[in-house]
């Protein structure tokens, strides 16, 4: 399978501060590649370097094929689109006036026809002469993609571009991007911090940590890896952590009453151990693993073992 991005042990440093450290990834051709971080982890500067809004400090990437290196890179670039942490829009002209303001930046001619089927893929036909600065947050976005298709680029790479947007902005951005994906064959490069949603578009995932990329996971291995487990609240989580390490069981500490347990087990034994260390199990109940516990158990290190 092609792949769009690859990059190549990428590091980047501000003076003496390391931001990536040895990078090393690979975005499929197709592929709705989420990117998975805490703040800090440096997701948003790995996509303001591919972009080529900042330089590497050192190791390398390729788009297409072609290194970054390479005179050709900037040809390539036009092949991509970008929104980085806000759209970048002019609050004094309509929706059709910010594109045909970027269509003039790029030096593409300003054909009305593609302007018109820009606004119908994002949903904002109806604005009509309404001034972008007067839009939502939800309308401000799908302005920001739109602008970033300008020319019909094939790679979208968007930073948290569902960040602060009610529920119903949520999901027109969401299924923009699935139509994008599915119906022009775009392949999208989105970073995240609702899981839950990133969940439910995402076709690969690359886990950041530190400004390292700990795993890379397609959808499908990340669901047949998601596991059953039961949550514990108990009134000692010291009894409970000592009891599951008595009983060789595999568990996570969620906080300081609560255990994820994923190995099965008698609920009367595990009753009768915790009471003779004097611990009250207040709940058991089962539950899937969802993509934030994957990713919060994996930056912890994984679960306990004996």
């Amino acid at each position: 399978m092609q792949n769009v991005l690859e990059t190549n042990n990428l590091s980047k440093k501000y003076g003496s501060h390391l931001v990536l450290s040895g990078i090393t990834m690979k975005v499929p051709k197709g592929a709705i590649y989420g990117l998975v971080g805490r703040n800090g982890a440096g997701k948003t500067t790995l996509m303001r370097v591919i972009c080529g809004l900042q330089e590497v400090s050192s190791g390398s990437y390729e788009l297409y094929g072609v290194k970054n290196t390479d005179k050709g890179i900037y040809k390539v670039r036009s092949r991509m689109g970008a929104v980085i942490e806000k759209p970048a829009i002019y609050s004094n002209l309509t929706a059709a006036g910010n594109l045909r303001a970027q269509y003039e930046m790029l030096g593409l001619p300003k054909d009305d026809a593609s302007i018109s089927e820009l606004l119908a893929l994002v949903g904002l036909t109806g604005s009509g002469s309404k001034k972008a600065g007067k839009f939502s947050l939800g309308m401000k976005q799908r302005l920001g993609i739109a602008i970033a298709l300008a020319g019909f680029p094939d790679f979208l790479v968007l930073d948290e571009p569902i960040n602060g947007l009610d529920p119903e902005g949520i999901v027109e951005i969401r299924e923009l991007l699935i139509k994008l994906n599915k119906e022009k064959g775009i392949t999208v490069l989105i970073s995240s911090h609702i899981l839950s949603e990133l969940s439910l578009l995402a076709t690969h995932y690359g886990f950041v940590d530190k400004g390292k990329i700990v795993k890379q996971i397609s959808a499908q291995e990340l669901h047949s890896q998601l596991r059953k487990c039961m949550i514990a609240q108990v009134s000692s989580i010291k009894a409970l952590t000592m009891v599951l390490e008595d009983m060789h069981t595999e568990y996570v500490v969620v906080d300081d009453s609560t255990v994820k347990i994923f190995d099965k087990m008698s609920v009367t034994l595990l009753s009768e151990k915790l009471s003779a260390q004097g611990c009250e199990l207040l709940s058991l109940t089962e539950s899937d693993e969802s993509l934030e516990s994957y990713f919060i158990d994996l930056i912890a290190g994984g679960a306990h073992n004996d």
